[in-house]
């Protein structure tokens, strides 16, 4: 397609959700759409389905109660893919620091803070942690695969650009998206985090497109930060598990003919 047909504004970082009113110059074709994975293609289960799981996995059985207290106090401490803890023990700074770019540190960092939390539930820690790991702990937001198809289909290629330590490849082989993927740029693989431009360069090379033909799409700060490798960013609200997120807005400003 020519750059009539599909154009965004050059190094801007738009924020609405409803990009039909954008203005179209200076434009430019966008040949490629990257994605940030959580909080923006999916989100970590819910905290009690989070907890229950892990404990029933270790085979113990809570009340919803106790299950739900519990849980309070684990997001408190800090969950991979929740809020950031309240405090983090110095024991584990040094895993802390380095937990997107090391599986080990990732795995370290999250199993020594619910490790902080007191627990009846031998080996829950581990066992919470490894529901991080599972396609089942993760839930697509609605809008993931119409968008990443009609993208795939109209030739726009994609990639997913992911501060992560672990491979998330196998969370989109099980939900059926993989197909729809082109590449992944993940911190742990390149040694690079957002908002670091030197992971959006890469995540672009992988693709064959210049930068400035690239549009970011996430929910942070960080996402934005691929304005500075030269790439249009576009900001989307993190949602709960399951809700919209207003992901499909991406197609107005990648496919504004077809959206």
């Amino acid at each position: 397609m020519g750059p009539s047909e599909r154009e965004i504004r050059v190094g801007k970082v738009h924020h609405v959700p409803d990009a039909s009113n954008l203005s179209p110059h200076p434009a430019r074709p966008v040949e490629a759409v990257l994605f940030d994975f959580h909080g923006t293609l999916a989100q970590v289960e819910d905290p009690l389905t989070w907890v229950l799981a892990a404990a029933a996995a270790c085979g113990a059985t809570l009340d919803r109660g106790k299950a739900t207290i519990l849980a309070d106090r684990l997001l408190t401490a800090g969950r991979a893919g929740g809020p950031l803890p309240h405090r983090v023990p110095p024991h584990l700074a040094e895993h802390w620091a380095d937990r997107d770019l090391y599986a080990h540190s990732h795995r370290a960092a999250y199993t020594g803070l619910a490790a902080t939390v007191h627990t009846d539930v031998e080996g829950l820690a581990d066992a919470l942690y490894d529901r991080l790991l599972q396609p089942t702990g993760w839930i697509p937001y609605p809008d993931t695969e119409p968008t990443l198809r009609k993208l795939h289909e109209a030739g726009v290629k994609v990639a997913v650009v992911s501060n992560v330590a672990f491979d998330i490849r196998p969370l989109f082989a099980s939900w059926g998206l993989d197909g729809l993927i082109d590449g992944f740029a993940l911190s742990y693989e390149i040694g690079r985090i957002k908002p670091d431009p030197m992971i959006f360069y890469r995540a672009c090379g992988l693709l064959g497109v210049d930068p400035e033909r690239a549009l970011m799409v996430g929910d942070t700060p960080a996402d934005a930060g691929a304005v500075k490798a030269g790439c249009a960013a576009f900001i989307v609200p993190a949602a709960d598990p399951g809700k919209p997120n207003g992901l499909t807005s991406v197609l107005s400003l990648a496919l504004p003919n077809q959206a």
